[in-house]
Order: structure tokens, then C-alpha cells, then sequence
């Protein structure tokens, strides 16, 4: 049985422990840690991020035919979060909610009622459409209202509701591509839609937003293992498209017809990029890698710049006005670092405090997008996710983890971690881990072991697979293109009660369980301290680490086996000084505790059983948890 401990440290405690840190490199930490010195003590915590597909997650309807119309298989609201659902969304520990799919993106429905224009399914993937490509930036979603008319209202009152719950809102920005029909209609006066005064005889113009394809006309791609909404009829499902001439294709594919495995929804958005890959825009000069938000923000005033900066740029703070606090940028890569630098310095200017998430799987650019950039975090896939997906698959030993860790040592506080997204497959499903239990010492380890800030995806807590056909979308990961229900979430929904009262009592200990993972986020250890790996003897499926801050101390220890291990542990004599030698342990997060810490003449050993999927945090109390 897992026991929630409560944790609270002033912001004096907090200092203390910092303080006696010393300087180096842990005073970077600490000026890190100090800037959360005037939040109160429930404010001291890592950024935990809830990534919810708002589409999916108050829909009631469990019929879950493919290709569903939102008739037959139902739609999500904004309205749907409601008290209860927020409160639930903020025991997680969540600090800020990242509402997936709320611009106006491409689907299949018919608003033109209110003056939407409606979207042609043979450049929409799925019935709902891709949240990927968006056809206009100044509005939302029509699906998510109750009141289409309204939407905007609808969205601006829901910000207003997770802001009373103490969380902030995060949403998508799309800069590498738009819908292959934008359109804005809620465009500010004096706004110009994208494209709208592009030179199409042209390839390439600098101040173009698009690139086009001169002299040919657009070509829907075919397949025999596609068809446009499952094959169902559909006045518009004609195999046309009218877009003359064509434009290049989301993904950079430049032919007028692309391949069916292209982002053939979309059309790529030009910064400047010449089709020979040269820049017709100023580079940084390389000493900006270290100069903060203003510097950068100054650097761009008296530049000549590609129309696109500036249309994204009044996009984003656009939203920033609306009282969004932060941005979730999808494919950041494909997008200049120099245009980064340009947009999130204008954030910054506008609000300090915004959060700045990129979707980056390129680790060679990591730092180029952290400090040029100036992005806050980034996806840590292609080497944590991927090396813990391996671990639970059991590919790879478990202390592999650390080598993953080590090459992102420098910049680990900007590195998101993450089990589950809208990309990836859920740990329940088959091709993952086939069970949502191996989620324990994985969420675990991902948490604690560094100062990365962690992203939950809304039913991961409670074990979703993933399994739904929905159409257009794969199983093993829950369909961002579709209407769909979202089985165990719903279980936990209750039809808007938000209660957990469906849950299995399988479900009901996971959802407990991570819980009381993220609790822990607001250790000083934790929030700020150093980590290093520990001696395992006994078993290579045991991964142990401690993180320190003054004299503060945990160790961590997560079983990725199905089999009990029984492992021993071998601490140096600096851990062992800071813990005490003969100290009784206890654990802040399973049941293992009294655990004695032994003397020998290098430091220290303890001997620990662990049941399966299990761990244990441990600490000698020396900050007096509660």
C-alpha cells in the first residue's frame, strides 16, 4: 500500500538548505531556487505540466465507432472543466495545464452558420482533424463550445477557471506550418492573413509566407491503404483540392502532389529559409548565447526581418493578452533559432514569467535552442524517454539511464521529462510496456532525478491503453484525429462528477500512486539539488540515485523488474556524513522504512528489499518532513 507523506518547508528552511550548499556550480542552483523564496511554501515545486487533448477529455460517449461523427461519439468542452475537474487536474500537482488542440485547426463539420468556411476532408486527416494544422491563429476551436458563437468567451472564462485553481495555461503554437485552407476570420483589424499578399509566381520571395510550387496546381496524394473518412460519403471527399498553384508541404516535401505520408494537411510557413537552405535574415552573433531575454530583444529592433517573424510574433502576444502564460511549440527544429530568439524575447518583454516548451528531438541543437533560443525546456525524447521506454522493456540494463543523463548534464534543469504524449504510445498498451504498473519506477525515476520539470498526459494516472480504433488514428496511442472516448479517464470522470468513482481499485492505487511521485516535487532535494548514482549490488533491474541539497538527502531506489530484487547499497562517506552514519531511513513514498544505515570503512551500506515495480525514497529526516 502506498502512503502519501505531506511535505511542507518554508521558504527560510529552504534557504537554510541552500545556503549550506557552498558556491560552484551549486550556486547556480541556489540563485535558481532563490528566485522561489517569496512564493509561499506550497508554491516551491518543480513545474509539473498536465497535457490534456481538450477535445477527448470531457466526452461521456463510450459508442466509439470508427470514423465517428461528434454525433455518434461525442465531444469534449470547454465547459466540461469544471471545479471538480481542475481541482482534480491540481492534485496531481500541476502547475500548469497544457490545453491540446484549442486554435482553430482544420475538421470535418459544418459551421458555416457562423461564417466558418468548411474544410474539404481530402487534406484533413480524421474526422476532428490534425490540432496541427491550424486555419486560424486569432480564434479557437468551434468543436469545444457550447456555444459556437461564443468559443472565444467560452475559451477566455476557462483560462480564468484554471488561474482560480492556482495553475497556468499553456496552449500550441504551430510555427512551422498552418492548414492548407488558412483563413482567418477573428483576425484583428488591420491584420493580414498569411499569405494574402504573397508574390506566388515566385518559388521563394523573402517577405512570402509560403513557398510555392509556380506553374502546377495542387494534387491530393492516393494510397490503397487510405481512404478519406474510412470511406464514408462526403459532398467534398472528391479527390480535389483547389490550391493553384502548390504550395510546399508542411514537412518541406516540395512536389504538387505529395507522398501520402507527408504532412500533406498542411503548407509550410517561410522565415527567410532560401530553397538552397542560406538565410536572408541576420545571424546572432555566437556571444548571445549568453546574454538574457532583453539583450536579445534589443538586438532585433532595428532589423529588417521576414514578414512571417512578425506575424507569429503578434500572434503570440495576441494570446499572452488573452491571458494564456505560456506556449507549447510543435516542431521547433524545423524553424530558425534566430526566429526564436526574435519571438521568445518579445514573450519575455511582454511577461517575464511565461512558459516556453519546444518540441525539439535533434540533440545536437539542444543548446542552440536553449541559449540563443531562449526556449525555457525542451523534450527530453531522444535520449531520456527513449532509454527509459527501453529500460521498462527490459532492452537495456537499468543503469543506463545515467548515461542518458550525462549528456544533458549542463542544461538538465531545461530538459521536460516526460512517460506519455499525444506522439507517443501509452504505457499500457501492448507495444509499450502492456501494463500500466511498469508507469510506477518509471515515473519515478523520471521525476526525481534531476531538476526537470515532468508532463503528465491526462489518463496516463490511471492506466489508459490506448486501444481504441478510432479511424484515422493508431491504437496504442490515444487518437488525436478523431471523436473518441478515452475509456479509463472516463472511469475516473464519472460523467463530470470527477470523483474517480469508476475507477477499478487497480486504478484508484495508480492514480494514488503518482500522486504521491509529484508530491515530492516540492523537496528542496528535489528542486534543486544534485544528483548522483549509487553502488547497486544484487541486481542490474534496480536503478539508485541520491539528490542532495545541503543537508537535505534522499535516495532513490525503483525496481524495474516484475520479480522482487533484493539489492545493497554502498554510499560514499560525503553521502554518509550528510545522512549520519546508523541513521534510521524512512520512506517518503512506499513502506520502507527503519531501514539502518551500517558503517564500513568507505562510508556506508544498506541492504533493502524491493517488490516488484516497486521503490522507495528514502531520507533520515534531517529537514523535519511532516
Amino acid at each position: 500500500m502506498t502512503i502519501m507523506k505531506i511535505i511542507k518547508y518554508s521558504p527560510l528552511l529552504l534557504a537554510s538548505s541552500i545556503y549550506l550548499t557552498g558556491c560552484s556550480d551549486s550556486e547556480t542552483q541556489a540563485n535558481q531556487v532563490n528566485e522561489q523564496l517569496t512564493k509561499s511554501a506550497d508554491e516551491i515545486s518543480k513545474p509539473v505540466v498536465y497535457q490534456v487533448f481538450t477535445r477527448l477529455f470531457g466526452n461521456t460517449q463510450t459508442v466509439n465507432v470508427p470514423w465517428g461523427t461528434k454525433e455518434q461519439n461525442g465531444v469534449g468542452k470547454f465547459a466540461d472543466f469544471n471545479d471538480a475537474a481542475l481541482q482534480g487536474i491540481k492534485d496531481l500537482g500541476t502547475t500548469h495545464v497544457w490545453y491540446t488542440g484549442v486554435l482553430h485547426h482544420a475538421l470535418v463539420g459544418d459551421y458555416s452558420q457562423y461564417g466558418i468556411k468548411q474544410d474539404d476532408p481530402d487534406v484533413v486527416k480524421g474526422r476532428a482533424g490534425s490540432p496541427y494544422a491550424i486555419k486560424d491563429y486569432y480564434d479557437v476551436n468551434p468543436d469545444l463550445a457550447v456555444n459556437p458563437e461564443r468559443r472565444l468567451v467560452e475559451f477566455s472564462a476557462l483560462i480564468e477557471r484554471t488561474h482560480q485553481h492556482g495553475m497556468k495555461v499553456v496552449i500550441d503554437i504551430v510555427p512551422n506550418h498552418v492548414a492548407r485552407n488558412y483563413h482567418s476570420i477573428a483576425r484583428p483589424a488591420g491584420v493580414k492573413d498569411f499569405g494574402e499578399q504573397d508574390d506566388t509566381s515566385k518559388e521563394y520571395a523573402r517577405d512570402n509566407n509560403f513557398y510555392y510550387v509556380p506553374g502546377q496546381s495542387f494534387q491530393v496524394p492516393s494510397s490503397d491503404q487510405y481512404q478519406v473518412l474510412g470511406g464514408d460519403a462526403h459532398p467534398l471527399a472528391d479527390g480535389l483540392f483547389n490550391e493553384s498553384p502548390a504550395k510546399w508541404t508542411g514537412n518541406g516535401a516540395r512536389a504538387a502532389k505529395p507522398d501520402i505520408n507527408d504532412w500533406y494537411e498542411t503548407v509550410k510557413v517561410n522565415y527567410g529559409v532560401k530553397p538552397d537552405g542560406s538565410y536572408d535574415f541576420p545571424t546572432l552573433p555566437a556571444s548571445f548565447a549568453t546574454k538574457d531575454a532583453r539583450a536579445h530583444y534589443e538586438f532585433w529592433q532595428d532589423k529588417n526581418l521576414p514578414n512571417s517573424w512578425y506575424k507569429f510574433r503578434d500572434i503570440a502576444l495576441f494570446w499572452l493578452d488573452k491571458g494564456v502564460d505560456g506556449f507549447r511549440y510543435d516542431m521547433a527544429e524545423m524553424v530558425p533559432v534566430e526566429f526564436w530568439s526574435f519571438l521568445n524575447s518579445a514573450i519575455k518583454m511582454q511577461n517575464p514569467n511565461a512558459f516556453l516548451l519546444a518540441e525539439v528531438y535533434n540533440p545536437k541543437m539542444y543548446r542552440g535552442y536553449i541559449h540563443q533560443g531562449k526556449m525555457d525546456y525542451l523534450y527530453d525524447k531522444v535520449g531520456f524517454y527513449d532509454t527509459l521506454k527501453a529500460i521498462m522493456q527490459n532492452k537495456q540494463a537499468a543503469s543506463t539511464i545515467f548515461d542518458a543523463q550525462q549528456q544533458v548534464a549542463d542544461i538538465e534543469q531545461h530538459m521536460l521529462h516526460f512517460l506519455e504524449n499525444h506522439d507517443e504510445q501509452r504505457i499500457a498498451s501492448p507495444d509499450f510496456a502492456g501494463n500500466a504498473l511498469w508507469g510506477k519506477p518509471a515515473m519515478v525515476v523520471s521525476t526525481l532525478i534531476s531538476r526537470s520539470p515532468s508532463l503528465l498526459y491526462f489518463g496516463q494516472d490511471v492506466g489508459e491503453d490506448g486501444s481504441e480504433n478510432a479511424g484515422f488514428g493508431t491504437p496504442t496511442r490515444t487518437s488525436i484525429f478523431d471523436y473518441i472516448g478515452v475509456p479509463a479517464h472516463q472511469a475516473w470522470m464519472n460523467n463530470g462528477q470527477f470523483d474517480g468513482a469508476n475507477l477499478t481499485p487497480e486504478q484508484a492505487s495508480l492514480q494514488k500512486y503518482y500522486k504521491a511521485i509529484m508530491a515530492l516535487n516540492n523537496l528542496p532535494a528535489v528542486v534543486g539539488g544534485d544528483m548522483h548514482a549509487l553502488n547497486v549490488q544484487g541486481s542490474d533491474r534496480v536503478v539508485a540515485f541520491s539528490r542532495s541539497l545541503g543537508r537535505q538527502v534522499i535516495l532513490v531506489l525503483s525496481n524495474f523488474s516484475e520479480q522482487q530484487q533484493t539489492i545493497t547499497i554502498n554510499l560514499n562517506s560525503q553521502t554518509t556524513a550528510n545522512i549520519g552514519a546508523n541513521s534510521a531511513l524512512h520512506d517518503l513514498l512506499e513502506t520502507h522504512s527503519g531501514v539502518l544505515v551500517s558503517n564500513n570503512d568507505q562510508g556506508a551500506s544498506f541492504t533493502l528489499t524491493l517488490n516488484a515495480l516497486s521503490s522507495a525514497v528514502l531520507t533520515n529526516k534531517v529537514n523535519n518532513e511532516q
